[in-house]
This record gives C-alpha cells, sequence and structure tokens, in this order.
C-alpha cells in the first residue's frame, strides 16, 4: 500500500513539471517559427517549383518579408532572369489556414490576396479578384524555348476570382483567369509587333477547367483550345502567319511547333 501511494505521490508530483516542460517546448517552438527567417519561403519557393522559381538576397521574415523573383530552366539551369526591384509577401494564419498577400513593386498596384487550405490528399487554393501586369521578358529565364522567342511587351493577368480544388488526384477549378498579351513582339521577327493575344481560363461545370487561345489582332494568328481534366492539362492549338508575312514570321513557326506548310501545330500534356 505505502508503495502504491508512493507511486501515485510521484506521478502527481511530476505532472506540473512535465506540463511546464510541454509549455516551454511549445513557447520556444512558436518563437521560433515568429522570428523565422525570409529564406524559409526562398528554399520553399525553389523547391516547390523545382527551382524553376528563384527567390534571392531575401529580406525580413517568414510572415513578413520580401526578395528579387527570378525564372530559371529548373534545377542544375544555368542563368536566369529577374524581375526588376521586389516582391514583399505577408502571411497570416487563418482557421486551418494560410492567408497571403503579394506584391510586385514592378507589376502589382494593389496586394493580391490568396488563401490556401490543405487538408488530408487534398488542398483549396481561392485567389481574390484583382489583376496585374508583368513583363514577357522575364520568361526567357525559363529556358528552352522561351530564351530563343524572347518575348517582349506587357502580360496582363486578371481574374474576377478563382477556387482551385485538388482531392486525390482530381482538380475542381471554380471562377475564371485571363492573361492578356498586348503588342507582342520577338527577337526571331523584324515585323513588330507580331500582335496582342488572350489566354482565357474558365471553370466547368464537370469539375475541370477550359483553356482558350485566341488572337486579338495582329499578323501572327494564334488559336487553341484545351482543358484541365484528372489532373492533367493538354492544349492543342496553332500559329499562323498571313500570306504578306510568312517570310517574315517562318524563324519564329519553326520554333513553335511542329511546322505545317504556313501553320505551325502546338501541343501541350
Amino acid at each position: 500500500m505505502h508503495a502504491m501511494a508512493r507511486t501515485t505521490d510521484n506521478r502527481t508530483a511530476s505532472s506540473p513539471w512535465a506540463w511546464a516542460m510541454a509549455g516551454a517546448v511549445c513557447g520556444a517552438l512558436w518563437a521560433v517559427l515568429q522570428w523565422a527567417p525570409a529564406s524559409w519561403v526562398q528554399q520553399a519557393a525553389y523547391a516547390a517549383s523545382a527551382g524553376r522559381v528563384v527567390l534571392s538576397e531575401s529580406r525580413g521574415t517568414l510572415w513578413h518579408g520580401s526578395a528579387q523573383f527570378g525564372l530559371t530552366g529548373g534545377l542544375g539551369s544555368a542563368g536566369g532572369l529577374r524581375l526588376p526591384g521586389r516582391v514583399q509577401w505577408d502571411l497570416r494564419l487563418g482557421l486551418g489556414s494560410l492567408h497571403v498577400a503579394l506584391r510586385a513593386d514592378c507589376c502589382t498596384l494593389a496586394p493580391q490576396l490568396l488563401e490556401l487550405t490543405p487538408g488530408l490528399r487534398s488542398w483549396r487554393l481561392q485567389l481574390a479578384p484583382g489583376e496585374s501586369t508583368w513583363p514577357a521578358a522575364v520568361l526567357a529565364g525559363l529556358g528552352t524555348p522561351w530564351n530563343t522567342v524572347q518575348l517582349q511587351g506587357p502580360l496582363l493577368l486578371k481574374t474576377p476570382g478563382l477556387n482551385v480544388v485538388s482531392a486525390v488526384d482530381r482538380v475542381h477549378v471554380e471562377g475564371a483567369l485571363s492573361l492578356d498579351m498586348v503588342g507582342l513582339s520577338s527577337s526571331l521577327s523584324t515585323l513588330r509587333p507580331l500582335g496582342s493575344y488572350q489566354l482565357s481560363l474558365q471553370g466547368s461545370d464537370q469539375g475541370g477547367a477550359t483553356l482558350k487561345l485566341r488572337t486579338l489582332d495582329g499578323n501572327l494568328q494564334l488559336q487553341g483550345t484545351g482543358g484541365w481534366t484528372a489532373g492533367r492539362l493538354h492544349f492543342v492549338g496553332e500559329a499562323r502567319a498571313d500570306a504578306a508575312s510568312e517570310a517574315e514570321l517562318s524563324n519564329l513557326l519553326n520554333i513553335m511547333g511542329q511546322r505545317d506548310g504556313a501553320r505551325s501545330v502546338i501541343t501541350l500534356g
């Protein structure tokens, strides 16, 4: 009886110490996370994009930081191009979600707001309404074929709101996103500009999304359709020059896809 009483007393006495130790560990972990350096975001972006997105010269913390933003051809690739100015981010934890506000010195007039909600074998990404303008020249940092085509011109990205839900290898898209490419030119053609184009993404009732590429104006005609189903992207389109500009656009058509007479067939996925 006395031995059992002593054991119970020992457990009772050690319990406050155990709780105190657990509290100290949790406090230390929170302090580490609260003051975690911005380089954590830099490393996460590099790993998640397989080396294609490079954040350099990071400053601040994990929650409030900034960095130079650049694109490369992936792991082990040489070169790359950076946006002018810096990209800033603000992260905030919500109830089971992460709220993100992104700003770019060169390209956004207002912060772009995102919300990421992870789950068991699933995640949801919500993109708030917004618009921004990006230089097409930065795409050359991705390597072939972008560094050969070397596009010049503004890329206007707009959305009235977009939700992307991934669950058990299936993707459901709600909302829309459009990319207007205005007055594009290329180092492979003396014809300037080539034209203006729009690439739109539209969520579908079946759960996937549809892609559409169309020409707004110009001598280089681009068109195509595609979709995002079962977690995979597929796209079929063509680039075609009008009769008066075929000679000036021949080199560009050879690079853009499989050449078929006056047109070039573009396939993805």
